[in-house]
């Protein structure tokens, strides 16, 4: 028997979310993107509903809820304001991280403390993603050289999340330059350590309220027990690490469809011309019946690959899932609030309507998520038997900056 219902539990959580989005952050999206940052208590009413915690396993202080509660709890978010739903606090793409690519002990050691006192201000951040890709090889400018004491790290990384919140740091770096993508590590870095130096904040697009930046690192010295290996297989645990962080983003483009979907509706129930509401016109009332299809295949497709993880189906069937969901998402998200503003006519240009900014909130999240194009190919190498080569499946440098 096929279900697509949430479970009683699941429907709570939902709930006490959209309600919290609703009376929280949609009444101050524009005092959030004036600031550019979530306020202090907002974010420790996020942290005392646990919503940035479900998603870690109870060992390190989470709920334990899995990946359907977590995109079922973000698409509320993103239905809010999908850039607050970036500057609250918790784990977020560090945690995932830590989760795929270290051991249950590392995982304890470094995401602990996000459930503990002072949790309502704790961040973490990948460092992946750098301003231009590497001129006379494959894989990362940054380096991590081995030392005696373990490795020492050099490079800058760009277009990292949270980056002047975080405290702690995940970073990607070239281990064996002839390698190139296959001989990348994972590092996990304090932001207190000597040489970490976090430098300007991005100006981007869309997403105001949400903290995109550079990290620098000048000799910064890390022990061997710091390496993330990422299990038997790092290329696989880094996508599916790519995989599950693309879900959670696609969830708040979900909710940005539904939010634009839903104020165009209005829209066009109460503005009139000759007469009658323009949603009677027939070239109307079928964009509003295309962005509807949009948002309820979306969610669908999100929900679709959230259980393939939580219900350990073939990784194989999971990744495929993820490459179309997260795809579609993404697209569907800029179809809609596109015809959002479209439908309001030169009004949804002003600033004074929410419209404009759904259109750029759904622009800047295509950036937080491997491209379209590379979930095609994620989904094509594993429909036709080819290997995974991490520079074709993984987001690099040379294809996309990437906002994780």
């Amino acid at each position: 028997m096929i279900s697509f219902e949430a479970n009683e539990e699941q429907t709570l959580i939902q709930q006490s979310v959209a309600d919290f989005a609703k009376s929280t952050l949609a009444p101050r999206v524009r005092q959030f993107e004036a600031d550019r940052v979530v306020a202090a208590d907002v974010k420790a009413g996020a942290h005392e509903m646990g919503i940035g915690l479900m998603g870690l396993p109870e060992a390190c202080g989470g709920q334990g809820l899995g990946l359907v509660t977590s995109v079922l709890v973000e698409e509320e978010l993103g239905a809010a304001d999908a850039a607050a739903s970036f500057g609250l606090p918790g784990p977020g793409a560090f945690g995932r991280a830590v989760l795929e690519l270290g051991t249950e002990e590392q995982a304890r050691d470094w995401l602990a403390d996000f459930a503990a006192e002072g949790g309502e201000t704790r961040f973490g951040a990948v460092a992946w993603s750098e301003s231009s890709p590497c001129r006379d090889r494959a894989g990362f400018v940054t380096t991590a050289l081995r030392s005696d004491a373990g490795y020492v790290i050099n490079g800058k990384k760009s277009f990292v999340t949270n980056a002047h919140s975080a405290d702690r740091f995940l970073v990607f770096a070239q281990v064996e330059a002839e390698k190139g993508w296959g001989g990348i590590g994972a590092f996990l870095v304090k932001k207190s350590a000597p040489g970490v130096v976090v430098g300007a904040r991005h100006d981007t697009l869309g997403l105001d309220a949400a903290d995109f930046g550079e990290v620098s690192f000048d000799n910064v010295a890390v022990t061997e027990a710091d390496r993330l290996l990422g299990g038997a297989d790092f290329t696989k645990a880094t996508l599916r690490f790519f995989a599950k962080q693309s879900l959670v983003v696609a969830a708040r483009a979900v909710g940005v469809a539904r939010f634009a979907f839903e104020i165009a509706r209005e829209h066009c129930d109460t503005r009139k011309a000759f007469g009658k509401p323009i949603g009677h016109f027939q070239a109307v009332a079928f964009a509003l019946a295309d962005r509807h299809m949009d948002v309820e295949s979306a969610r669908w497709l999100v929900w679709k690959a959230a259980h393939a993880w939580d219900a350990k189906l073939p990784e194989k069937e999971a990744l495929i899932a993820t490459a179309q969901a997260t795809a579609h998402a993404l697209e569907a998200s800029m179809r809609c609030a596109d015809e959002c503003v479209g439908l309001h006519g030169g009004s949804g240009f002003i600033r004074d309507l929410i419209a404009e900014k759904l259109m750029r909130d759904a622009k800047q999240l295509a950036l937080c998520t491997p491209t379209a194009e590379q979930l095609d190919q994620v989904s094509a190498a594993l429909d036709l038997g080819i290997a995974l080569d991490p520079a074709l499946v993984l987001p690099t440098p040379d294809v996309q900056a990437i906002f994780t």
